[in-house]
């Protein structure tokens, strides 16, 4: 969700911090600002603003300083306003102190009455708010801006990344985090925070992640990190993989655009050290894999999102393939219902971002009822997910900046038949021939979403005809139910159009008493064992005089006709159907946001990363 930047450097600190907010755009946002820090008098000086970060930069022009922090904010606390808008600052008494913040403070309403009752007055709706006035409160007793952070946060509830700065002390930073993402970027002798390393990536690759409980101080001494009880602890610094070109439009569009059309790519890297081997084993997924997954009993799967889904098909191939019982549930709702834990349980976590709160916080959930194995499948290789667990596969798919998930969703799915694989070998489940077999479709895989992709043209042609509908069925049988579900989600994310999913078997029992001429019905039909099934339901749309919409293999002999309009797939791909079906969905719900004029990358009211509960 909110994105923050914060720098000391030996340069103008300004356009680092707008560029660093163009770089955490893609989280979401509706209103930015920063803060600095006069070289001269030492006084904060803001500029806020309600929309772009565009318009931030425009304001904030002839503005400069060495110190300074910024913030792109998404609503939580207050409506979308310049008053709500971060930094927030707290002055009186010859102090003045800003905070920039991502995340929820819990018991902001019990520290605000108190600091009425302190003669403190409220500027904003925000829980931000409260952050400034306490530190401020503790700066003006004489403790320093560390020790007041210190002090502050001992007082806060909730799950929080903070950075501060005041005029009491020239050319210091002060960093907290809680539950949610903050890292510190190193240069020569400069010094960055970000809420990811994608704002800092133009400025320095040298990374340090901080843990939960750090406060950070950077100043012209250095970086000095303590821990949560206090004691200075140093933090491993990592060279972080991220490329500029990585997060850069290119000659795309959109971003969504090009990560669509990046998908070939991302999966033949996620399965690098797959598809050049000879045969899967468990240290694909870890050290420690070896010991742990030959006696795993049961899977439990916590995700959110399009993660769901992509865990929701994992369900289907873990069970028929490898044999293994497997759970899959809502992360955001699976650490507030009484679970029964199930002995020799491995948990698997995913995530694009590995920063998802609720995802962490139901790790947690789970650990705490005595299940420790925990899997983490992740495309950020320092995120906190992959640092809660002891076995990780990492999705090479590159930065995701859409807000609408595409590889990231498909190599997902290339990690979970990966794992499938290996489970279903150490239970015997599948011979040698099979894993030849299947190692072969995943060195194909690359080939045939390029072949997929190419039908871009007739899916866009379509497109012209669907975006005048304001609702749209989608539909699939089997391990393409979830491929529905994450279809009809794409359309909603970002042409806004209302889409719902079912199993097709489930039209009768209710949802056919929607279908009309005005109900668009869109149908994934693979060539499997339901695909005859699947026609009857097509039959029952059509009699009704529902317009199909179907995206069929190439073999499944279904027809175009009045009312059905049918694209046929290049390839079939066995068990791996799954991720060329969902393909065409995506291209689908682009082309239609695009009549349509939606923001395909920036759709309203939602955020990349959603790092607050």
């Amino acid at each position: 969700m909110c994105g923050i930047v914060g720098v000391l450097s030996r340069q103008n600190c300004v356009p680092i911090l707008i560029d660093g907010l163009k770089k955490l755009e893609y989280r979401g946002y509706d209103s930015a600002g920063l803060a600095i820090q006069l070289d001269d008098s030492h006084a904060i000086e803001r500029a806020r603003s309600v929309g772009r970060v565009a318009e931030l930069e425009t304001i904030s022009k002839g503005l400069e300083a060495h110190l300074g922090i910024a913030h792109t904010r998404w609503a939580t606390h207050g409506v979308p306003s310049e008053r709500n808008a971060h930094p927030h600052i707290s002055t009186g008494q010859g102090v003045a102190v800003t905070v920039v913040h991502n995340g929820i403070i819990e018991n902001h309403e019990d520290i605000r009455r108190q600091l009425r009752v302190d003669g403190y007055q409220f500027n904003s709706d925000t829980d931000t708010e409260v952050i400034a006035h306490l530190t401020h409160k503790h700066l003006k007793s004489g403790l320093s801006l560390l020790t007041s952070v210190q002090a502050s946060v001992a007082q806060l509830e909730g799950a929080f990344a903070i950075a501060l700065i005041c005029d009491r002390e020239p050319a210091t930073l002060v960093a907290a985090k809680k539950g949610a993402p903050l890292l510190v970027g190193l240069g020569q002798d400069e010094y960055f925070l970000a809420s990811d390393a994608s704002a800092l990536v133009s400025q320095t690759k040298m990374i340090t992640y901080l843990e939960d409980g750090d406060t950070v101080c950077i100043s012209p001494k250095g970086l000095a990190i303590q821990d949560a009880q206090g004691r200075v602890v140093e933090r491993p610094v990592i060279e972080s993989q991220l490329s500029a070109d990585a997060v850069e439009l290119g000659p795309y569009d959109h971003y969504m655009q090009k990560e669509i059309f990046e998908q070939p790519g991302a999966i033949a890297a996620t399965l690098e050290m797959v598809s050049n081997a000879s045969a899967v084993t468990p240290e694909l997924f870890g050290t420690e894999a070896a010991a742990i997954l030959p006696n795993v009993q049961h899977i439990l799967i916590l995700a959110c999102g399009t993660s769901f889904h992509a865990a929701s098909v994992a369900r289907y191939w873990l069970e028929s393939i490898a044999g293994v019982p497997t759970t899959v549930e809502i992360a955001s709702e699976y650490r507030y219902r009484k679970s029964v834990p199930i002995p020799d349980t491995l948990v698997i976590t995913v995530s694009q971002s590995g920063e998802t709160a609720d995802t962490l916080a139901a790790l947690e959930h789970a650990k705490s009822l005595g299940m420790t194995n925990a899997l983490s499948i992740c495309n950020v290789p320092e995120s906190a997910l992959i640092r809660a667990s002891n076995l990780r596969f990492l999705t090479r798919a590159g930065p995701e900046i859409g807000v609408a998930s595409t590889k990231a969703f498909t190599t997902q799915l290339a990690a979970f038949f990966t794992l499938t694989m290996v489970m279903a070998k150490l239970r015997a489940t599948m011979t040698a021939e099979q894993e030849k077999t299947l190692l072969a479709q995943l060195r194909h895989l690359p080939l045939a979403i390029q072949n997929v992709l190419s039908l871009e043209p007739e899916i866009k042609a379509l497109a012209q005809r669907f975006a005048s509908k304001r609702h749209a069925l989608f539909l699939g049988r089997g391990v393409h139910f979830p491929i529905a579900q994450e279809g009809a989600l794409k359309l909603k994310e970002i042409s806004y159009i209302h889409a719902e999913a079912y199993a097709a078997g489930e039209l009768k029992h209710g949802p056919l008493a929607l279908v009309d001429a005005d109900m668009p019905v869109v149908a994934i039909a693979p060539k499997d064992t339901l695909i005859e099934k699947l026609k009857s339901n097509l039959q029952e749309v059509k009699a009704r005089g529902g317009e199909l919409y179907i995206f069929a293999d190439r073999d499944t002999r279904i027809e175009a006709s009045e009312g059905v309009h049918v694209i046929n797939l290049l390839d079939h791909a066995g068990h791996l159907s799954p991720i060329l079906h969902v393909l065409p969905l995506q291209l689908l719900s682009y082309h239609v946001a695009l009549v349509k004029g939606t923001d395909v990358d920036k759709p309203r009211n939602l955020a990349k990363s959603v790092t607050v509960e």
